[in-house]
């Protein structure tokens, strides 16, 4: 019975401990999708519209190391402000975490952009925008993907530039704009 007893304890305590109460971009993604003060798409790689017997080689690369994005804007108004530093303080919080590693920065804390990633140099899996204006609101998009590159990143470019976008999928976040 003892036995019983320390194998259920080390059981629950291995369980409980490996649960991870960390914040991260995730949870806050599924945590504020229903909240009325943020706009939140899942968008596909099917949006793009390619024909892809017309891709070269490095961009059917690109275009299968490319997953989904998701994307969580917040738009600020009167009644908000307080909620928006608030939010904006909980992602910035969430992107000083050393599992993102920051590209680039720029603009102030108050206002800007940033571009992180998640993963090694080579096999990256989550790349991590996120832009924030004071009197408009901010988004945070993630590029969801396998074994992402620098490279492929530069040839998603041009596979972009070629791709005739659904605008369909993109119509909240032009409701978003237009406000």
């Amino acid at each position: 019975m003892r036995i019983l007893l320390f194998l259920i304890t080390l059981l629950l305590s291995l369980i409980l401990g490996s649960c991870n109460s960390e914040p991260t971009l995730q949870k806050y993604f599924v945590e504020n999708t229903e909240n009325k003060d943020f706009i939140a798409l899942d968008i596909s790689s099917n949006i793009l519209n390619l024909d892809k017997a017309k891709l070269t080689v490095a961009q059917k690369e690109a275009l299968r190391s490319f997953d989904k994005m998701n994307v969580l804007a917040f738009k600020l108004n009167d009644k908000n402000k307080a909620q928006f530093e608030t939010e904006r303080a909980k992602v910035n919080l969430i992107l000083k975490d050393t599992v993102y590693q920051q590209l680039i920065k720029f603009g102030s804390g108050k206002e800007g952009a940033s571009v992180s990633y998640v993963g090694s140099d080579d096999h990256i899996n989550e790349f991590v925008f996120f832009a924030n204006k004071k009197d408009a609101g901010f988004a945070v998009v993630r590029v969801l993907g396998k074994d992402m590159n620098p490279t492929n990143i530069m040839n998603m470019i041009s596979v972009l530039q070629e791709s005739k976008i659904d605008l369909e999928q993109l119509k909240p976040l032009q409701e978003l704009i237009k406000k």
